[in-house]
């Protein structure tokens, strides 16, 4: 690699681009951001995305920040202008059986490595939103928020979130009694509700704590609907 190394951290006041611009001016070219969506949730994917922005105007997306801090309308709208102007994106859906086999860090970390290696550009350097990812070919940082301070991952988040709340949507029409198109599998009280009455569905983590508690009260091996309900696995470092 040629590039210089970045020696200094650009403040958090000089702008979403500010990374971008630090590494293109130690010699970086493309730099690709890589976030998650769906870390945190009982159900449905984890979904990660990798953006590279294209540099100058046409990377300069009017609104772009964390995609948690956007209203649905505005999300949607913005994950359509970084589908269009970017130089390369990837999106990457692990399923929620892989997630309560090998676990959600390892299955984050394995995500962005496959999503930035699905990008159609090779970048030169990585940036991820927290959690450094180790094993790539070229330099990286994890950037604590990233999501709120580097333009190519909150892009990488939106992404990521759009896909994963189309997929959810969808899956609320296999499994409407769990109001996935509202909480996204997420554990809100409405969802919590859900699973006392219901038990989980297949699209469940049986590997969290709260999944596996509803699977014991409502029984191993009975059905939702047509979909029949897997049996849990052992809860050797489950979450809540």
């Amino acid at each position: 690699m040629n590039g210089r190394p970045l020696r200094f951290t650009p403040r958090r006041d000089a702008g979403l681009h500010a990374y971008e611009r630090a590494l293109e001016h130690a010699g970086f070219g493309r730099v690709a951001g890589v976030d998650e969506a769906g870390r945190g949730a009982c159900a449905g994917p984890l979904v990660v995305a990798a953006v590279i922005l294209p540099r100058g105007r046409r990377g300069a997306i009017e609104g772009l920040t964390d995609s948690k801090l956007l209203t649905p309308v505005r999300r949607e709208a913005i994950y359509e202008e970084i589908v269009q102007r970017a130089e390369a994106w990837s999106a990457i859906v692990i399923p929620c059986h892989d997630v309560d086999r090998i676990g959600v860090h390892r299955c984050n970390i394995t995500g962005m490595r496959r999503a930035l290696a699905a990008l159609e550009r090779r970048p030169a350097y990585v940036l991820s939103d927290g959690f450094k990812v180790p094993g790539l070919e070229v330099p990286s940082l994890a950037v604590i928020k990233g999501d709120q301070v580097a333009a190519c991952v909150a892009a990488a988040s939106v992404v990521a979130k759009v896909t994963r709340d189309r997929i959810m949507v969808e899956l609320h029409e296999r499994f409407p009694a769990y109001g996935f198109d509202v909480h996204k599998g997420y554990a809100t009280r409405e969802h919590s509700a859900a699973l006392a009455e219901h038990g989980p569905c297949p699209e469940h983590r049986f590997s969290f704590v709260n999944v596996g508690r509803a699977l014991r009260k409502n029984g191993v091996g009975e059905e939702i609907g047509d979909q029949p309900v897997l049996e849990i696995p052992g809860e050797e470092g489950a979450r809540a």
